[in-house]
């Protein structure tokens, strides 16, 4: 296990005060010193709490929700390893080391935690655990790859590969934008099972179902315009089409049948079915744009791990600018020239004039 004090528990929160004591002692009791604990304003105490606890304490600015938060605490973080969870009891301090061994054996720079491989009863309404599954489904459609449970709020990851995304949602979609960004990046995400608890009787929750799920949806189908341009493109294209194509249909059929013209629905149908061909061409052109990126993006990252390999297997004293490489070198030109004037025979043993043997 690698040193935890190169792992930072960021932990975001807003009015945790009957739970972030109790979330902050279990980490701190399991060899997790660094505890960054990003408030958004809570007013119940939460503060004060974490504070006594031995957690650092920042305070989000803005109004925005938990995604403005993470990516404020992640300015204040400098450990190589980060362990995001949330402040409400429901992730346990115990299944820190499953998610961190993948990153620290170099396995997977982003790991998630399984809420659903040993869920407490009473841990998620019926309604959120439909909302989760429609979320995946739209997630494995959408952008093409089945992550699992990507609305985890249990994550460790390495901050070298946060730094490349491009994160900008507000609230709950923080999660799913960062499953996104892994597909996107290319980024080695792994899944382990962890426990999801029940939140305490005297925890109230900030999760909205229909208002968050809502904005889920939306960075779900927003993200996609830079992760699959096809699918993006591609569906309002096709709605206006079959749009077009509807209306097309219905002045075809009162021109040929009933005997009068519509000359704006026309317009209207023309304009339906030329936006959804152009759209559709789009959405294709786009997609071969960001294969071919990921194509040379993937050629760029494997000819940078030969150069790394081919640097650590050079010994230090042979690589070039070294005092001994260049000695070496002066010494193989010298060699070079005197084979070169006496066309590879031993200046000292050759058969030449006024040579003693």
């Amino acid at each position: 296990m690698a040193d935890r004090g190169n792992v930072c528990v960021l932990i975001p929160t807003l009015n945790e005060a009957a739970t972030i004591g109790d979330v902050v002692d279990g980490f701190r009791e399991q060899g997790f010193e660094n505890v960054l604990v990003i408030d958004g304003g809570s007013t119940d105490g939460t503060v004060n709490i974490a504070t006594d606890s031995g957690a650092r304490v920042v305070h989000q600015s803005g109004d925005g929700g938990k995604g403005e938060a993470v990516r404020q605490a992640l300015d204040h973080i400098e450990a190589r390893y980060v362990l995001m969870l949330d402040g409400d009891g429901t992730y346990r301090p115990e299944d820190a080391d499953r998610l961190l061994e993948p990153l620290f054996a170099g396995e997977a720079e982003h790991v998630i935690g399984n809420r659903f491989v040993d869920m407490e009863p009473g841990a998620m309404s019926r309604l959120n655990s439909v909302g989760n599954a429609l979320i995946q489904r739209a997630f494995r459609f959408v952008h093409r790859r089945d992550e699992g449970d990507i609305l985890s709020g249990y994550r460790a990851f390495t901050r070298e590969s946060v730094e490349q995304f491009d994160l900008s949602a507000s609230g709950f979609g923080i999660e799913t934008e960062l499953s996104v960004e892994c597909v996107k990046h290319g980024v080695e995400t792994e899944m382990v099972p962890i426990t999801f608890r029940a939140r305490p009787e005297d925890s109230e929750t900030n999760l909205r179902p229909f208002r968050d799920g809502g904005s889920i949806f939306l960075t779900l189908y927003g993200l996609a315009k830079t992760n699959n341009p096809l699918f993006y493109f591609g569906s309002v294209g096709a709605l206006a089409l079959w749009a077009g194509l509807g209306v097309a249909g219905f002045v075809g059929y009162e021109w040929f049948v009933v005997g009068e013209s519509h000359e704006v629905l026309a317009l209207v149908s023309a304009s339906g079915i030329l936006i959804g061909i152009l759209l559709i061409m789009f959405g294709v052109l786009s997609d071969m744009i960001v294969s071919l990126h990921r194509e040379q993006q993937h050629r760029i990252d494997r000819l940078a791990e030969q150069l790394e390999r081919e640097r650590r297997r050079t010994p230090e004293d042979a690589r070039p600018g070294t005092p001994d490489a260049d000695h070496r070198g002066d010494e193989a030109d010298a060699v070079a020239e005197s084979g070169e004037s006496g066309d590879g025979a031993d200046p000292v043993t050759a058969d030449e004039p006024g040579v003693e043997r």
